[in-house]
């Protein structure tokens, strides 16, 4: 059966079904290959490598909030003393 994808690297559930390994092999050389069901992108194969680069942590909460640019505003924030409602 020939290899039936766009250039773009979209695939239709059945083609991929009957190319997983040229999915794969495109996944490894040209990037993410996205599979479509009934015209609708559904899911995308991609390289652990690129995985791992994209899932990757970059840095931690304190790096978030120490890098925000509200920090050293002075924002003046109450607590509200009203009693918790009845239920």
């Amino acid at each position: 059966m020939p290899m039936m994808t766009k250039p773009n690297g979209v695939w239709t559930v059945v083609n991929a079904q009957a190319n997983l390994s040229a999915v794969i092999d495109r996944a490894l050389t040209h990037g993410p290959q996205i599979i479509t069901r009934s015209g609708r992108s559904v899911v995308v194969v991609e390289s652990v490598k690129d995985w791992e680069r994209r899932a990757k942590r970059k840095g931690s909460l304190v790096d978030f909030f120490a890098a925000s640019p509200l920090r050293g505003t002075r924002l003046g924030i109450k607590r509200s003393t009203a009693k918790p409602r009845e239920i």
